[in-house]
């Protein structure tokens, strides 16, 4: 249950860095981070949340990677641009 809570309790503040940051420029930079914390969410979701740690490795894989290609796909789609 506390780790439970630890995941929460970190979930917050990287939401609310992500809803600040989104509220700047457009610039790569800020969308980069904005994209690494959704990543870290993303992880924290996974592993924590859907218990995936004690899973399969092909679960893991397949939920871990598809935020990292579609996060990949948007930084090259907004660099692009």
């Amino acid at each position: 249950m506390k780790t439970l809570l630890f995941a929460w309790l970190a979930l917050l503040p990287m939401s609310m860095a992500a809803v600040w940051l989104g509220h700047h420029a457009p610039d790569v930079l800020p969308v980069t981070v904005i994209l690494l914390l959704g990543l870290g969410k993303a992880w924290i979701i996974v592993l924590r949340f859907m218990e995936l740690n004690r899973g399969p490795r092909l679960w893991q894989s397949l939920l871990l990677g598809w935020p990292l290609v579609v996060t990949g796909l948007i930084l090259a789609l907004h660099t692009t641009h």
